[in-house]
C-alpha cells in the first residue's frame, strides 16, 4: 500500500500492517471469513469479499469496498446476490477501476461484473455461469477494459464483455501440451500477454488477444506454482508451493538464473507481492509472511498457526503469552511487538496449556492423553506423562505451585504434586465423579479446593490432596477463586443468552483485579462483562473479528489487554480494554 503497510486478511478482519513500526490497523466491516481481496488502481481503495456468516442478513456473502486510510466503508455490494463465498475479486485497470469482477464458489460458479460506484449497492452489469470446476482466480486485463481472464481446475478462460453487457468466453487451447490439472496463478506482461503458472510447475505465456500458447517453459518448479508477481521493471517472479523456491524472469520470460528458497518450516510460497524498492513480500502455506529479496534472503515478519487453536495461557508477570494448536506448534508471543518469541513443534496436537505461578514452566495437554512440561525460556522438555487415552481438556497449577491438575475427556481429573521447581511430578490420584468429560478447571486462592465443569453441565468441587469430591458445596460459598475459567458458575449466570444449550459459551476468563469477565462463544464473538455477572441478560461489550468459534480468552498480566484464539480460523487476536 502507499502507506507502506501490507494488507492481508485473518478470519473476518483485514489487517493493515506496518512492519517497520510494528503497528497494525484493522478493517472490521465483515461478519465472517474474508475470502478475497483486490486493491483499486488508485491504491487507496480496497475491495474484500466474504463467505456466508451467522447473521441472517449481514452474514450473506457480499463485497465491501473501503478506504484504506480512513477505514470507512465506501460501498456494500451484492448482499443477497451471491449463492456462495466471494472467492475471486478484481478491479478493472484500463478504465481507472470503474468495474469490479467477482466469482463465487456456488456449485455453478457464477462470474459477475459490477459498476460498483453506481447506487448504494452498486449495479450488476452482467452475470453468467462460469464453470462447474473450481475457479481460483479472475482478473481484468490491464490494457483491455472488456477482457477478463479466469483460471482454475483444468482450464483457463478468456472472457469478452460486449457493449450490451453480455459475457462471451473462449477456452485456452493447450494443443496437446502438458495440460495441467490446475492453472493456479496468473499475471500480465507490460505488452499485455497473459502469463500463467500451473500444478505441473510450468509457466505458460498466452499471446494478447488470443487463446493460444505463445511460449511454454517446462518444469520451472517442482510441483505447483502458487504465485506469479509482475515487477515494476517488467520482470516476473514465480513462487513454488511445494519447493518453496522463488525464480526470477526478465520481461521476455527468459530465466535469469536468480532464485532463492525460503526455509522449509515456513511452508511453501503461497503469494508474492512487490514491496518498496527491491523488497518482496512472501505469504506462505503455513500462514507466515516473509520480507526480503532474492539476493539477501527472507525473514519472517508475521507468523501464525495452520490448524485449530485450543491452548492459550498468559504469563503471570511478563507481557507474554503462549498458544498451542492442532498443528503441534507451541508458540511464545510478545504482546507488545505482536511477534513470536519462539516456536516449537512438540510432536503432539495441543488441547490445553498453562504457566506455572512463577512463569518458568509451561504445561501442555495433548489430544492423546499425553502431557508435557517445558522450560518457558529455553523450550527444553522437562517431563512428560500419559494419563488415559483421551484429550487433556484443561491444565492448571495451584496458586502456590505445589499441585498440578489435569482435566481429561475420560471424565477424570488427575492431580500431581510438583517437585524440583517444576521439573518432577508425582501422581496423587484421580478425581472420579463426573459423568461426562471435564471442560474447565479452577483452583481456590489458598490452593485447597478445585472446581470443575463437565460436558453435561455439572459444577463439582474437589479436595486435591485426597482426590475426593466435596459434596456440600454450600460450605464453599465464600471461597475466593484464583481464576475463573469455569463457564458454568453462580458468578457467571448472566453471560448465558436466552435458549443457550450450555455449549454456546466455550471459554471465560476473569481479570486479575476481579472487575471484568471475558467470554468467547460459538458465533465468533468476544464479550466483556462486569464481574460478577449474576443477573440474566447482563450487558456486555461485544468484539467481532473471529469467523468461527472462539476457543479461549485470557487477560494479560496488567488487565488492559485480552487475548483470544479461534478454532477453524486459526487466529490469535489481541484486544485493548478501555
Amino acid at each position: 500500500m502507499p502507506t507502506g503497510e501490507m494488507a492481508y486478511f485473518v478470519a473476518a478482519a483485514v489487517v493493515l500492517y506496518n512492519a517497520e513500526e510494528q503497528a497494525q490497523r484493522h478493517y472490521l466491516g465483515h461478519t465472517d471469513d474474508v475470502r478475497s481481496l483486490a486493491v483499486h488502481p488508485n491504491k487507496l481503495l480496497v475491495a474484500t469479499g466474504q463467505c456466508a456468516g451467522h447473521e441472517r442478513r449481514d452474514g450473506m456473502p457480499h463485497i465491501r469496498v473501503w478506504n484504506s486510510v480512513s477505514l470507512a466503508t465506501v460501498a456494500v455490494i451484492g448482499v443477497g446476490e451471491f449463492a456462495g463465498s466471494v472467492n475471486c475479486l478484481s478491479f478493472s485497470r484500463a478504465d481507472a477501476g470503474a468495474l469490479l469482477v467477482a466469482v463465487d464458489d456456488a456449485p455453478d460458479r457464477t462470474i459477475s461484473v459490477w459498476e460498483w460506484q453506481r447506487g448504494e449497492r452498486g449495479h450488476r452489469v452482467t452475470e453468467t455461469k462460469c464453470s462447474v470446476d473450481t475457479i481460483v482466480g479472475a482478473e481484468f486485463h490491464p490494457l483491455d477494459r472488456n477482457q477478463i481472464v479466469t483460471i482454475g481446475k483444468n482450464h483457463i478462460c478468456f472472457w469478452t464483455l460486449d457493449q450490451g453487457g453480455a459475457l462471451y468466453k473462449r477456452m485456452g487451447v493447450f494443443e496437446g501440451r502438458d495440460k495441467p490439472k490446475y492453472v493456479t496463478c496468473m499475471t500480465f506482461t507490460a505488452n499485455g500477454d497473459t502469463v500463467t503458472g500451473d500444478s505441473n510447475g510450468n509457466v505458460i505465456v498466452w499471446g494478447r488477444g488470443t487463446n493460444t500458447i505463445a511460449k511454454f517453459i517446462r518444469r520451472v518448479h517442482d510441483g505447483s506454482i502458487f504465485s506469479l508477481c509482475a515487477l515494476k521493471d517488467g520482470g516476473i517472479v514465480s513462487g513454488g508451493g511445494k519447493d518453496g523456491r522463488l525464480v526470477l524472469f526478465d520481461a521476455d520470460l527468459n530465466l535469469l538464473g536468480a532464485q532463492a528458497a525460503i526455509e522449509a518450516h515456513f511452508g511453501g510460497v503461497r503469494v508474492v507481492s512487490e514491496g518498496r524498492g527491491t523488497q518482496l513480500l512472501v505469504g506462505t502455506t503455513r500462514n507466515c509472511i516473509l520480507t526480503g529479496s532474492l539476493e539477501l534472503g527472507f525473514s519472517p515478519v508475521v507468523m501464525g498457526h495452520t490448524d485449530e487453536l485450543w491452548g492459550l495461557a498468559t504469563h503471570p508477570s511478563l507481557p507474554h503469552f503462549v498458544t498451542g494448536g492442532r498443528d503441534r506448534l507451541l508458540q511464545m508471543w510478545d504482546s507488545l511487538s505482536h511477534s513470536v518469541v519462539w516456536s516449537k513443534d512438540i510432536g503432539e496436537q495441543v488441547q490445553s496449556c498453562c504457566f506455572s505461578p512463577s512463569g518458568d514452566t509451561i504445561c501442555v495437554g495433548g489430544i492423546s492423553g499425553r502431557w508435557m512440561t517445558f522450560d518457558a525460556t529455553t523450550r527444553e522438555l522437562l517431563d512428560e506423562h500419559m494419563d488415559g487415552q483421551e484429550p487433556i481438556q484443561a491444565v492448571r497449577f495451584s496458586p502456590d505451585g505445589a499441585f498440578l491438575a489435569l482435566g481429561s475427556r475420560d471424565n477424570g481429573i488427575y492431580v500431581y504434586q510438583v517437585n524440583g521447581n517444576g521439573r518432577r511430578y508425582s501422581k496423587i490420584g484421580r478425581c472420579v465423579g463426573h459423568s461426562s468429560f471435564v471442560t474447565h478447571l479452577d483452583w481456590s486462592e489458598d490452593s485447597k479446593i478445585m472446581r470443575t465443569n463437565s460436558g453435561d453441565y455439572e459444577l463439582l468441587y474437589w479436595n486435591p490432596t485426597t482426590c475426593r469430591q466435596i459434596t456440600n458445596p454450600s460450605s464453599l460459598r465464600d471461597i475466593s477463586w484464583a481464576t475463573h475459567s469455569c463457564t458454568l458458575t453462580f458468578q457467571t449466570l448472566g453471560i448465558w443468552p436466552e435458549n443457550a444449550d450450555g455449549t454456546d459459551v466455550n471459554t471465560t476468563a476473569r481479570s486479575h483485579d476481579a472487575k471484568l469477565v471475558a467470554t468467547g462463544d460459538d458465533w465468533g464473538k468476544v464479550k466483556l462483562y462486569g464481574y460478577p455477572a449474576c443477573q440474566p441478560k447482563s450487558l456486555a461489550h461485544v468484539g467481532c473479528g473471529h469467523s468461527s468459534h472462539v476457543t479461549a480468552v485470557e487477560f494479560l498480566q496488567e488487565d488492559a489487554r485480552l487475548i483470544s484464539t479461534g478454532g477453524h480460523d486459526t487466529s490469535v487476536m489481541q484486544w485493548t480494554i478501555g
